[in-house]
């Protein structure tokens, strides 16, 4: 991994000695973590590094011994290998990595999101209390899309955190959560939903080099009234127009759980011949994304980026790579945030942001309890990546973010 500038100023005392516990569906996200707060804190300089405050600040790595082994019957346990007494612990654990597996009588099952959920209540278990502080990074918000009650049915993203506060956990941190409303159910306890805004603009300005980023030429769309606020937002920074489609779905019927979408609507100004970025937290099925993407085309946009920080891809990517056959869209930008399967990887409309840098910033900023403010909320250097497009310098190259 190539080292990049690092300009953050940490003069406070840390917390306590920083130890990373990435589960195993998190293990390379972990690892790329790991690697740049190794580099930084190896480089930084600081007049009290060698006080007893900061005992244990340089190491080889931050990444403490762990595992979660599995009985015949299925059942597991959490084990740390190694001491966490007084430590600033950071647990990374991605709930959507189906790849992973184990044996139940032996007959071999894939991790849902529940499973990596009760492995990271192990590990928290393990730690047993002995941690100075806990913080879990949970980049899909595990339940998030059930986060509120319109029947009589179960509220289980609300359940979940608050399980986790109770076991310990001072701190959770997730991003671009579905409704950042369910932190309501832990109001006295730190909840994070940071957005990916940035990594989004920065990688679609270092693969796509004619842009031009004026209200005349592109436009942001949202593809449901749900996703506004994350539309809104990269409309604004880059100062263009928004736009949003409303589903008008049959409430007579239910298929697969939910309402059927009869159509599409828009709302917003004439898109035609602009190049459209569709912003949304995730992509499932596809389908909406593919319906939104099929509309805009039917009123002459020209190129479509589709950016959404989670990209499950639940049916496959057939319809994919048909839409693109098509020319429905141009490229799709996804996050590293959650599993990403080879063969996406190799997907020539697929361009992949890097969330390691950004992860280990958030975590090196917190190990010395500062603010996180200007992390969470990146204007000022979206606007300078742009000017930097504008002025036709290469992005590809290493540069402060």
């Amino acid at each position: 991994m190539a080292k990049r500038e690092e300009k953050r100023k940490l003069d406070s005392i840390p917390v306590g000695s920083l130890g990373i516990i990435p589960l195993s569906g998190c293990k390379l996200l972990g690892e790329s973590v790991d690697s740049y707060l190794v580099d930084w804190r190896t480089e930084r300089e600081n007049e009290h590094k060698n006080s007893l405050a900061f005992a244990g600040y340089m190491r080889d790595s931050y990444i403490l011994k762990s595992k979660v082994s599995r009985f015949g019957s299925g059942e597991g346990k959490g084990e740390i290998l190694e001491s966490v007494r007084g430590m600033d612990l950071y647990i990374l654990v991605d709930v959507c990595n189906y790849s992973l597996t184990y044996t139940v009588a032996g007959q071999k099952n894939h991790m849902s999101p529940d499973d990596h959920y009760q492995d990271l209540k192990r590990i928290i278990a393990a730690v047993g209390g002995k941690a100075r502080r806990i913080t879990v990074i949970m980049p899909f918000l595990y339940e998030s899309r059930q986060h509120k009650r319109t029947a009589r049915e179960s509220l289980d993203c609300a359940i979940a955190l608050q399980e986790l506060v109770r076991m310990g956990v001072d701190n959770i941190i997730t991003f671009d959560a579905h409704d950042p409303r369910v932190q309501n159910a832990i109001p006295l306890h730190g909840f994070e939903t940071v957005q990916a805004a940035y990594q989004f603009i920065k990688g679609l300005l270092t693969h796509v080099k004619d842009l031009q980023i004026d209200s005349e030429h592109m436009m942001v769309v949202s593809p449901d009234e749900g996703g506004m606020r994350r539309a809104i937002y990269i409309a604004n920074v880059l100062g263009l127009d928004m736009g949003m489609f409303y589903k008008r779905r049959d409430y007579t019927r239910v298929v697969d759980g939910r309402n059927p979408i009869v159509a599409h609507e828009f709302l917003g100004t004439n898109v035609a011949g602009k190049d459209v970025i569709i912003v949304d937290d995730m992509i499932s099925s596809g389908d909406s994304m593919i319906d939104v993407a099929t509309e805009l085309k039917k009123r002459d946009a020209n190129r479509i980026f589709l950016f959404s920080t989670f990209g499950l891809f639940t049916n496959g990517f057939e319809k994919f790579d048909r839409a693109y056959e098509a020319g429905l869209f141009t490229n799709i930008l996804t996050t590293n945030l959650i599993y990403q399967p080879p063969e996406l990887l190799e997907k020539e409309w697929y361009i992949s942001c890097d969330l390691s840098k950004y992860i280990a910033y958030i975590i090196d900023t917190l190990n010395h309890d500062s603010s996180i403010s200007d992390l969470l909320v990146p204007n000022d250097r979206i606007n300078s990546i742009v000017a930097r497009y504008k002025a036709g310098e290469d992005l590809s190259k290493p540069a402060d973010e």
